[in-house]
């Protein structure tokens, strides 16, 4: 299942899936600060992509909350990986933090020449943020961002559960038949 609008050159997508298995220039994981990948879409990430990417990442922690910075992918099928640190130590995070990280993880994408950069819902598993909130908070940000990007020309949402997809995918309906979005 998945969902796709167009945005200038490039495309904002929502599917259903499991991040690790995606053939993408960059896998965004939901990381701390200090960048040790413990369970959720890190703890994915790391056991199908292998160790060296958490020790990669470590070397260039601890960053502050709502940075990013970027990793090999190991064994994924993901060129890199990057860890927008999306939460502090106390593993908690706000609309702020999600924001922020979001935008550094484009950012560095757009930066590095990356053309596609996949996300999970940011700080909804370990951080107990609203799937929908962050819905709403990623999809606005990703959507800002397209409007000028440069290199990234696909932003694709890679949800796991039928909730958290129902609800981004809600969510990218609702911003391009309520606003006016550059196609």
């Amino acid at each position: 299942m998945s969902s796709s609008y167009h945005i200038n050159k490039a495309i904002i997508e929502v599917v259903q899936g499991d991040i690790t298995d995606q053939q993408v220039d960059a896998v965004v994981n939901a990381a701390n600060n200090h960048l040790w990948m413990g369970g959720g879409v890190a703890g994915a990430i790391k056991r199908k992509g292998g160790n060296i990417i958490e020790q990669e990442a470590m070397q260039q922690g601890p960053v502050e909350v709502g940075g990013a910075v970027l990793t090999t992918g190991g064994s994924l099928k993901a060129k890199y990986v990057i860890h927008a640190a999306v939460m502090g130590q106390d593993l908690h995070t706000d609309e702020i933090k999600i924001k922020t990280s979001t935008k550094s993880a484009l950012l560095l994408a757009d930066q590095k020449k990356l053309s596609s950069i996949n996300f999970p819902a940011l700080g909804t598993g370990v951080g107990g943020f609203s799937i929908f909130h962050c819905a709403k908070i990623m999809i606005t940000e990703a959507i800002e961002f397209l409007i000028k990007a440069e290199n990234v020309r696909l932003v694709r949402f890679v949800l796991f559960d039928d909730e958290t997809f129902h609800a981004f995918e809600e969510e990218l309906k609702i911003q391009f038949t309520t606003k006016r979005h550059p196609c």
